[in-house]
């Protein structure tokens, strides 16, 4: 149990990085297409010269929304691990605990639940796009990969929430 555990800290620690660079490359890449839109005083002679790289980036909008699905799907296993979630206590605080554990374990239950159909839809949902050849408009990117990523995201939250229905059961007894 033990090692289980330590396993999917890990893990999750290594998908919320993949999530932090997803947010570094969102913010350069969306600092680099203001700057680049915004053009900069020159003089006459050099401003014909800058003025063929001051260009937007083609795709920026594009790219961060693929982006923006990696840094919150890839985030989500971690940040339950620290306890970042949202969660209103007011009255199960006022419980007893073994009745706040049959609680947490129905909720984790069917969030165990909601993750693994996510998980199980994405996949479809990839193979379906994959097959397809559905891809973005301007870059002309294929969406199934950032698909297959929400779905390993997923998956990865389901095997948290394994591992706190476990431990819950632990406590039951």
């Amino acid at each position: 149990m033990i090692r289980l555990e330590s396993g999917v800290r890990k893990a999750s620690e290594y998908l919320s990085l993949i999530a932090g660079a997803a947010i570094i490359i969102m913010m350069l890449l969306s600092t680099a297409d203001v700057l680049l839109r915004l053009g900069v005083p020159l003089s006459s002679k050099l401003r014909w010269w800058f003025l063929s790289f001051l260009k937007p980036i083609p795709g920026t909008y594009e790219l961060v929304s693929f982006l923006g699905t990696v840094a919150a799907a890839f985030a989500l296993a971690h940040t339950s691990i620290r306890g970042g979630h949202v969660s209103v206590s007011l009255v199960t605080r006022l419980l007893p605990e073994r009745v706040r554990n049959i609680i947490r374990m129905i909720t984790n239950s069917l969030a165990l639940i909601f993750f693994g159909l996510l998980s199980w839809r994405s996949v479809l949902y990839a193979e379906e796009l994959r097959f397809c050849g559905e891809v973005s408009m301007t870059l002309q990117l294929p969406y199934y990969p950032f698909i297959y990523g929400v779905a390993f995201a997923s998956f990865a939250m389901s095997i948290v929430l394994i591992t706190y229905l476990m431990n819950d059961i632990k406590e039951l007894k």
